[in-house]
């Protein structure tokens, strides 16, 4: 057995996988998010240890004897936030996350200085570790003098399992600091940040062994003592061994509370000024690009709120069969923006209300909003000499056949849809415990998954919406002109 971990936003997932890679068993805890100013975004770390204990004692209660044969685990994450540790071990503030944008004056800062762009491979974006941490140097003095440790959110849990301060290369790539090149953190970015080499963790392939379980949590989860951890990775190269895009130009689109187009690459291809995000894969000698849309799932689930609905009872209100596009154009822009905009400042909005505007309408907007976002990216992808032609769709939001319809039909490209089953990053962080227990492929452990059925565009509504898409990208420039970034 083979048992995968992953940290998300809104809840911590564990899943249990045997020798075959067929799913056993998994099961969830809810995370909640703090928002204590306008633009911040804090979690507890402590909060995620208490969400695996009862995921994990879930686990035990329902599968003991499977439990006490687990090999490997593997663990997966969200990116770029900051977890703050003082010589003891002990938090030292909450996390700050990576849809926290207070730092947007600090990103744009260290942005400015050109090594960061040329060593990192990246934009300094204010959702990344590194302007994060100057925030607090500037506005909390008292406590960056206490840091002893930076860690990454799921890196806090593997403290928590393992007693040890270790990372994966592909989420480190997310925090500003490392040679995303030569796989290494920088000396020259942590010293323009006055952050030093030994406040890191030690680094190591998302294949490799990066800690064993500590006595006292094997005990308690029904574990085996000194269990290996492998490495595992952030959030989306986990989510890319699970679905198997391990492959140069194999992608995937993702679904979730941000979005996410992902590419995979064997070489290392940069090209920051296209705010596309070029990181090490959870693979060795492997890396990959990346758009990201901070509010995908989030804007359905941000409107079903206020309507008072679930997210599926809006969508079914629109039928099973894609409409022609509404009139009503939504920007998905609820947190800020990266791919391609780059802009934390900005936005969202419903553009072209009317009294017709009922709220199937708005819906359908939400939907095209979020779908004229992947355009965006696949856009930006392609401009840096990305081949996608098409990907496979995952994540909460891919179960809509309706929102995956108009995806295709927008960005002309068609989508896979896997069979039933959970691909996402639990699984792949499951695949990298794996690996790393017995030292195998890689490339023949994550192999795509069987494809359900094929989502293509519908060539009928192309060229209409091929003009909604032109109408949002005016849209977003009214925006632009109406909220200038600050």
């Amino acid at each position: 057995m083979y048992l995968g971990l992953d940290l998300g936003t809104s809840g911590i997932k564990a899943l249990l996988i045997d020798d075959d890679q067929g799913i056993v068993t998994s099961a969830h805890a809810d995370l909640h998010v703090a928002r204590p100013h306008a633009g911040w975004s804090e979690q507890n770390p402590q909060d995620w240890c208490a969400a695996a204990e009862t995921a994990l004692l879930a686990l035990k209660a329902s599968h003991p004897r499977e439990m006490a044969t687990v090999k490997g685990i593997g663990l997966s994450g969200q990116m770029h936030g900051a977890v703050l540790l003082d010589q003891h071990a002990q938090v030292l503030r909450p996390a700050i996350l990576w849809n926290d944008s207070r730092s947007y004056i600090q990103a744009a800062r260290l942005d400015a200085d050109p090594q960061f762009r040329a060593i990192s491979g990246n934009i300094v974006f204010p959702g990344f570790t590194v302007p994060k941490l100057v925030w607090v140097k500037e506005n909390e003095p008292e406590i960056f003098a206490k840091i002893h440790k930076v860690l990454l959110p799921k890196d806090y849990l593997r403290l928590w399992l393992t007693g040890e301060y270790l990372s994966d290369f592909s989420d480190s790539s997310g925090t500003a600091w490392l040679n995303t090149a030569q796989r290494r953190w920088s000396a020259e970015l942590l010293s323009a940040t006055d952050m030093d080499i030994s406040q890191m963790p030690d680094l190591v392939e998302g294949t490799e062994q990066a800690g064993r379980l500590r006595p006292e949590i094997a005990s308690q989860f029904g574990l085996t003592l000194g269990t290996i951890i492998a490495g595992g990775g952030g959030d989306n190269a986990a989510s890319a061994c699970g679905v198997g895009t391990v492959a140069p130009n194999r992608a995937f689109i993702s679904l979730g509370t941000s979005g996410v187009v992902f590419v995979a690459n064997q070489q290392y291809s940069p090209n920051a000024e296209s705010a596309v995000h070029s990181f090490c894969h959870a693979l060795p000698d492997m890396w990959h690009q990346m758009g990201v849309i901070l509010s995908a799932t989030d804007s359905l689930n941000w409107f079903a709120k206020i309507c008072g609905q679930t997210p599926p009872e809006l969508i079914s209100e629109l039928g099973e069969t894609l409409q022609a596009p509404g009139g009503v154009s939504f920007l998905p822009y609820l947190s800020g923006e990266r791919t391609p905009h780059n802009d934390a400042a900005l936005r969202g909005s419903f553009i072209g209300l009317g009294h017709g505007s009922d709220r199937p309408a708005l819906t359908q907007a939400v939907l095209e909003g979020v779908a004229f976002a992947v355009r965006d990216n696949l856009e930006a992808l392609r401009a840096v000499g990305a081949e996608i032609t098409q990907a496979t769709a995952i994540g909460g939001g891919s179960r809509s056949l309706y929102w995956l319809s108009a995806i295709a039909t927008i960005s002309g490209i068609p989508l896979e849809v896997p069979q039933d089953g959970d691909y996402g990053a639990a699984f792949g962080a499951a695949r990298l415990g794996m690996i790393a227990a017995h030292n195998l492929d890689p490339v023949a452990v994550c192999t795509p998954p069987k494809i359900a059925r094929v989502v293509e565009p519908v060539q009928q509504l192309t060229a209409a919406y091929e003009t909604a898409y032109l109408r949002y990208k005016a849209a977003h420039q009214r925006i632009v002109n109406f909220n200038p970034t600050m």
